[in-house]
């Protein structure tokens, strides 16, 4: 039975591994979570609610081995070509051009384009409305962590006040920020922080997370580079407002939950070097430099 305060729960789950940190961090919601409606909650034709209101919390979690194997879980929503696909397109920016606000079949933003190609405007939805420079957040954040590795300005942003607000579909990444360290043998070790309004732990977060630390790979052999010294890939620590698994996912949810809650997350999880997930790692990797839209059907 949930003890209403008012305030919504505040939670912190560690783990070693990406799949390991999901199963807790899912786990902590439903069972440490509050019953909070959501605007996409459906009803009947009488206005009754057909979905269960969402579990809800604020939960930072952290994963003190983004790479450690076993790193792919083989429950997650979707499945290894989402995954890679994904990947792609918040590392590579493979469906940047998806983004035209004007077109209610596109989309109003990619995570890749507002980190690499930042430009803050008044309206999203007006192609003429005045925009400031172009910026390459990523850019800044190598350049920045070569010439002050230890600094605490290392960052980049997503929102955009002037604009987001107004549209319906707004940023739910809001911030990446990076820090460097020396471990105990004096080797620069990069952490990342990302921060989160919303997300939808469930369906989203381990797909958010392994892309995510694929960027901070990508980050640190960028950093290695410029540096002449190798740059290790450090803890990920993942905040969210709101960490939420739909009213409407229940069904399919409650017969994951009872599997997370037994003993051994290894047995539902893959290392990266298994020869079916590499097999379909490479099949998918060569559809998208034949037809990046494949998954779209266009």
């Amino acid at each position: 039975m949930q003890i209403k305060t008012g305030n919504i729960p505040a939670l912190f789950v560690s783990a070693r591994t990406l799949p390991e940190a999901w199963e807790k961090a899912v786990v902590a919601c439903w069972e440490n979570g509050a019953d909070i409606r959501t605007e996409y909650d459906r009803k009947d034709a009488e206005g009754n609610y057909i979905d269960p209101p969402s579990r809800d919390c604020t939960i930072m979690v952290e994963v003190t081995e983004p790479f450690a194997e076993p790193r792919i879980h083989k429950n997650l929503p979707g499945g290894p070509e989402e995954l890679e696909v994904y990947r792609q397109e918040v590392v590579n920016g493979i469906h940047d051009h998806w983004i035209d606000p004007t077109d209610p079949d596109k989309w109003t933003y990619t995570y890749h384009e507002r980190l690499f190609a930042y430009a803050p405007t008044e309206d999203i939805d007006n192609p003429a409305a005045p925009k400031l420079r172009t910026i390459d957040q990523i850019e800044y954040v190598i350049a920045k962590a070569v010439q002050a590795s230890h600094s605490r300005r290392i960052q980049a942003i997503t929102w955009m006040p002037t604009a987001d607000p107004q549209t319906d579909d707004p940023p739910c990444l809001q911030r990446l920020w990076f820090r460097i360290l020396q471990n105990d043998s004096g080797e620069p070790v990069l952490n990342l922080n990302s921060h989160w309004r919303s997300r939808d732990g469930y369906k989203a977060w381990f797909m958010n997370a392994f892309a995510f630390t694929d960027l901070q790979r990508i980050i640190a052999e960028r950093i290695s580079e410029k540096l002449g010294r190798k740059v290790h890939v450090g803890r990920y620590v993942d905040h969210c407002d709101s960490f939420h698994i739909y009213g409407s996912y229940f069904e399919r949810f409650l017969p994951e939950f009872e599997k997370m809650k037994a003993a051994g997350y290894e047995d539902r999880a893959w290392p990266s070097s298994h020869p079916a997930l590499r097999m379909m790692f490479e099949e998918t990797r060569k559809k998208l430099a034949k037809n990046p839209d494949y998954m779209r059907g266009s």
